[in-house]
């Protein structure tokens, strides 16, 4: 199977597809190099699936993520694709015949929800729940209260793509190269070779104190874990691994806030222009800055 157009299985507030162009200007290897990828918050995989399309001697990559509902739902892709796909198709011919009944769909939704929240039903059924409630929820968010419960309404979505088995297909294939983690980031270390690179995604920092709305787990990643990541990219840069990392420009708030021209002074800062749809105030959506943070400069001038 070819896998040339295969895209993330997952819409996702602040995926980088948008940003891979910049990316790629980072991206220290060439295609015909042997080296080892690692994303510790991968999210939907934009990057990942680049790295994978793109680059045939690929000697292993790593996955990671906090989220362990994310996480259960790349190890089901990569191990129970057709029971997972049969459950989708079954999620996706259901809410399709409501296509005219707003209210049941909604119900069918929120009950649909309400299963996911228990967290005890088998992996599959939870990826699967994971997947039609990324399809059908309100712009693809992924946010959670204090008690872990998943609580983005319904989305305005017509009849989405639920099962996309030609692409979920692909996904699966690719994976087969992959090792998937769940827990800190800094358990990735253990897995790398002489020639690796990492691609750091974190929840970024808020450009105001109204921004905290898109809780991506239980807890905060607050300024401490942004600077315990900074030290984490300091002994990569040690090691002579590369990394790119990208996060929120905070210079874009009023208070023209100088947190990671700080922290990273020591390596490659670039602006660049990434949208971004998701915000309650209609005013601040649209082309704003985001960083690229990168030490590959370091390591080439050595």
């Amino acid at each position: 199977m070819s896998i040339v157009n295969v895209k993330p299985f997952l819409k996702w507030a602040g995926g980088k597809t948008q940003l891979l162009e910049e990316i790629k200007t980072q991206f220290p290897f060439s295609k015909e190099e042997k080296f080892s990828y690692f994303e510790p918050f991968v999210g939907s995989g934009a990057v990942l699936f680049w790295v994978l399309r793109n680059f045939p001697n690929l000697q292993s990559a790593t996955i990671n993520d906090i989220n362990q509902d994310l996480i259960n739902t790349y190890q089901m892709i990569k191990t129970e694709i057709n029971a997972l796909m049969s459950l989708l198709e079954q999620y996706q011919s259901e809410y399709h015949a409501l296509l005219e009944n707003l209210e049941e769909k909604k119900v069918y939704y929120y009950a649909k929800r309400t299963q996911f929240n228990t967290r005890k039903l088998n992996n599959i059924t939870q990826a699967a729940l994971f997947i039609f409630l990324n399809k059908t929820c309100f712009n693809g968010l992924y946010r959670v209260n204090k008690k872990n419960q998943y609580n983005v309404p319904i989305g305005s979505y017509k009849k989405p793509l639920i099962c996309d088995k030609k692409n979920l297909l692909m996904v699966h294939q690719l994976l087969q190269k992959v090792t998937i983690l769940s827990g800190d980031f800094e358990q990735t270390l253990d897995y790398t070779t002489e020639k690796s690179i990492f691609y750091f995604d974190p929840p970024y920092k808020p450009l105001s104190t109204t921004a905290h709305f898109t809780a991506y787990t239980q807890g905060q990643f607050n300024d401490n874990e942004q600077k315990r990541l900074k030290l984490f990219c300091d002994q990569l840069n040690n090691k002579g691994y590369h990394w790119i990392l990208s996060n929120s420009d905070v210079k874009n708030t009023p208070l023209k806030d100088e947190f990671f021209d700080d922290l990273f002074k020591d390596y490659q800062i670039k602006r660049v222009f990434a949208k971004r749809s998701i915000n309650s105030n209609a005013s601040k959506r649209g082309k704003l800055t985001e960083l690229l943070i990168t030490n590959s400069e370091i390591l080439n001038a050595i």
